[in-house]
């Protein structure tokens, strides 16, 4: 058996990074920028394709593009982007999808099941989900989420109106989540023909109308892999967990000082535990000039902080997709900030350590998965 190595991949405010370490996950290689200049809003690795990874690039020259590489991000080709699936959208005026107008930004990636190679589902801005079966090569537009009946309730968060998370039930095939700001979580049972607000017991402080339907301002969502019914969500409004499935959620983090926050993860060796970075809603820093990673336990419903004194101090933020972790055991997490520092923590967050290179402004973090047999 080969011995594992970890690539994560980095998109930045200037470009995109890989990483790449063996098992211990102490010393790293640094590769790129490729797409020098650009920011990149979130690369993925294809876990059906490993050679294959993607990027999405965002100019203000040359607009919102998809880049492929079909050997693990030496050479990159643009792919189409979805720009063209707009126009049919277009035509419905009285959805309120009209005035979605041109795409802003692309959001984010999410490759679609194991048994349906080449599938991918884009989330961009003005809020808006597509759907690849092609490896990308053309993307037809979810109709279901995009023309739903709430649309004319959503509105933009401060990073836009972006549809910023999409996930995939690996226990229930048709099962997917998308996350909307300002817009809240919407779920299918269906593959994606028809969706339902998913937002009940998440208040909304910023509005007149404290329990709307939808108008939540959902920063991240991630499933837990030893049981996708139980769901991890960080909200402008704080920390909540569901264990149904997003039927309803409780707010878990009013015991912090701050539950606002941007990121959060669950890793595969850690069943029944999420980690969040919580920041300070006005500044968006780190409280205190420590920026601390708090992880939460299912079994004693409470918080530990993960980073023990001040190993990195200093104003340090996150991006919503900057916090992600390994299948290995012990897990790996990884935590990028805005001023462009990487964290790596190599044994399920007892400790922490900074990769030596200081990168642009981190948007995401993404781990690519293990090659098979591995």
């Amino acid at each position: 058996m080969a011995k594992p190595k970890v690539t994560v991949w980095l998109g930045t405010r200037k470009g995109s990074y890989g990483l790449t370490s063996d098992a211990s996950r102490k010393k790293w290689s640094v590769r790129g920028p490729y797409h020098v200049g650009n920011d990149v809003f979130h690369v993925v690795a294809d876990p059906r394709e490993p050679r294959s990874v993607y990027a999405l690039v965002n100019s203000g020259w040359f607009g919102p593009r998809v880049f492929r590489s079909k050997d693990g991000g030496t050479k990159w080709n643009e792919v189409a982007p979805p720009m063209m699936a707009l126009g049919k959208d277009r035509q419905h005026d009285e959805t309120g999808a009209a005035e979605r107008g041109p795409i802003v930004n692309l959001w984010h990636l999410t490759p679609g099941p194991e048994n349906e190679p080449g599938s991918w589902f884009l989330g961009i801005d003005p809020a808006a989900l597509f759907r690849s079966d092609d490896r990308g090569a053309s993307w037809t537009g979810m109709d279901g989420l995009n023309q739903h009946r709430t649309r004319p309730k959503w509105n933009p968060g401060a990073g836009g109106m972006c549809l910023h998370s999409i996930v995939l039930d690996p226990t229930r095939p048709k099962r997917m989540y998308a996350g909307i700001s300002a817009a809240g979580v919407f779920r299918s049972d269906d593959g994606g023909e028809h969706w339902t607000p998913k937002n009940v017991g998440v208040q909304v402080g910023f509005q007149p109308e404290k329990n709307p339907e939808v108008g939540q301002c959902v920063h991240k969502i991630v499933l837990d892999p030893a049981d996708p019914t139980t769901v991890y969500r960080q909200d402008h409004d704080g920390i909540h967990v569901s264990h149904d499935s997003a039927d309803t959620w409780k707010r878990v983090g009013k015991v912090l000082d701050h539950d606002f926050g941007f990121v959060v993860t669950a890793p595969k060796a850690l069943p029944g535990e999420a980690f969040f970075a919580p920041l300070e809603p006005m500044s968006r820093l780190g409280a205190g000039g420590q920026l601390q990673v708090y992880r939460w336990s299912e079994r004693t419903r409470k918080f530990t902080p993960t980073v023990k004194g001040r190993p990195f101090p200093g104003d340090l933020g996150t991006h919503r997709d900057a916090l992600d972790s390994d299948g290995l055991d012990p897990a790996g997490l990884y935590l990028g900030t805005t001023t462009g520092q990487l964290f790596v923590s190599p044994d399920g967050a007892k400790s922490w350590l900074e990769v030596p290179y200081r990168f642009p402004a981190i948007h995401s973090v993404s781990v690519a998965p293990a090659p098979a047999g591995v």
